[in-house]
């Protein structure tokens, strides 16, 4: 069984992902392998959104990077052309190669190959000013970039109720320990 694992930003995706890997699920985390890409076709993402993405050691700026596609859609769209097949390719491989139930990691699950294969969704959500508070921890972005991130993802969870998979919640508050909840929901697969 494929299972997703999302979440709007800062909800806590990757922390409720490694409970589920400590359980013994095999968990593919899809923006790590977004940024393998990034870096494999880096000469690529020079050539079409410009050289001053190189860093003096010739990697990627990846913060850079956001900031010129964030919030224009045409640009976003150049870049995901060059990174999501890629992708994806790794992603069915991946998946093809699991055996019993398996767990997608994506931030952006909705525009995976793995979607339509899902047959489970945990969403992991937590309370604004938790995910103000944890973004502002973790990124360091300034308050102004924090809440466009945030408010990009106003309809996130509506684009998960067009794929055929029951949807689960995981409330990630930071106060509540999630452990239970995740347990309940695995011994339900057996």
């Amino acid at each position: 069984m494929v299972i997703g694992l999302t979440g709007v930003y800062c909800a806590g995706k990757n922390y409720i992902s490694a409970i589920f890997e400590s359980r013994g699920f095999p968990v593919l985390d899809v923006d790590k392998l977004g940024y393998q890409v990034l870096e494999t076709e880096k000469e690529e993402i020079f050539t079409q959104f410009g050289t001053d993405l190189k860093k003096n050691d010739g990697a990627l700026d990846r913060r850079l990077l956001s900031r010129k596609v964030f919030g224009k859609p045409e640009k976003l769209a150049s870049l995901e052309a060059i990174v999501h097949p890629p992708v994806n390719r790794m992603t069915d491989d991946w998946i093809a190669a699991q055996k019993g139930h398996c767990i997608i990691n994506a931030a952006l699950l909705h525009r995976s190959s793995a979607f339509q294969k899902l047959e489970k969704i945990v969403l992991v959500t937590a309370p604004l000013l938790t995910r103000i508070w944890r973004a502002r921890r973790r990124d360091r972005l300034p308050w102004g970039h924090i809440f466009k991130r945030i408010a990009s993802q106003k309809d996130f969870y509506s684009q998960y109720l067009s794929v055929n998979a029951e949807i689960y919640r995981i409330e990630n508050s930071g106060f509540r320990k999630p452990e239970r909840l995740i347990e309940m929901f695995a011994k339900g697969l057996n």
